[in-house]
């Protein structure tokens, strides 16, 4: 069974990641953590003051979360009814990170699904502080849904490979998991600086022929591109449904999010984007 954390602040756009969750895990057994965080700094005096009298300020701030998490499991539970799905809501009255952290630990959680919060619809916005926040620090798969995204199948999965990185089968996982149920392609992209080829690439090259020896796969390479720009061409010249990739390091998570500074090129995702921690 799979513990898969879903955070929402009753948006459109985390409405649309749970959909896309509950989709993307059809025929699997489930339990669901539907999560909302809460902060004082999001309520009014007077709605507090409102509250009776005997309520603490916790209670106070929570009551209207929990009642409008307690109405989306209801409609989720009579919209899925044929699915091994169950729901669990979770309220928090804290840092958003902090929640999701203090979640991912005590549920046992399996993968993150979120949306671009934040975004304005343009592809040019970074994801939200929330998701960069969650991605930064949280030590657990997420899986990032953009705005609008609807699941159509999956048929063809990337995996990004970034120029410093050479690769590891720990923690890889999610995208195992991803490829095998979905009976997917694989396309295993290496991001590189120049045309150099490497002792280090070949060996990479062979453990990635061995790993994937059961899935279809092919190699690609781009080089001397910014990071963002070369996902983002690859995604549309393959009709990629989805990017999976190892962030582990600050200077990665820049590049792919900002690019080069002559570029200015911000990546905002057109496909649903695995994040995995080495």
């Amino acid at each position: 069974m799979k513990n898969i954390l879903l955070p929402t602040d009753f948006s459109e756009n985390a409405e649309n990641a749970i959909n896309y969750a509950l989709e993307f895990f059809k025929n699997e057994l489930c339990t669901f953590y539907i999560l909302n965080v809460q902060k004082t700094s999001n309520y009014m005096m007077d709605d507090l003051m409102a509250a009776p009298a005997n309520t603490s300020l916790h209670q106070s701030v929570i009551h209207n979360s929990k009642e409008k998490l307690n109405l989306l499991i209801e409609k989720l539970q009579q919209e899925i009814k044929h699915e091994n799905y169950t729901f669990l809501g979770i309220t928090d009255y804290d840092v958003f990170t902090d929640a999701i952290k203090q979640a991912v630990k005590s549920k046992d959680i399996n993968l993150i699904v979120m949306g671009t919060n934040g975004a304005t619809g343009t592809r040019e916005v970074v994801f939200g502080s929330n998701t960069l926040n969650v991605i930064r620090k949280i030590d657990c798969p997420v899986l990032v849904i953009p705005q609008g995204y609807t699941f159509e199948g999956l048929k063809t999965i990337l995996y990004t490979i970034d120029y410093n990185d050479h690769f590891n089968k720990e923690n890889i996982e999610p995208l195992v998991d991803t490829l095998i149920k979905s009976k997917a392609s694989l396309r295993i992209l290496k991001i590189k600086e120049d045309d150099t080829v490497t002792v280090a690439d070949f060996d990479d090259k062979k453990h990635l022929k061995d790993f994937f020896k059961d899935i279809n796969h092919t190699f690609h390479s781009i080089t001397n591109v910014p990071t963002p720009l070369a996902i983002d061409s690859f995604v549309q010249i393959m009709n990629v449904d989805m990017n999976a990739m190892f962030i582990h390091r600050e200077t990665f998570l820049d590049r792919f999010f900002h690019g080069s500074e002559t570029s200015k090129i911000s990546y905002g995702t057109r496909v649903p984007l695995l994040i995995m921690h080495n």
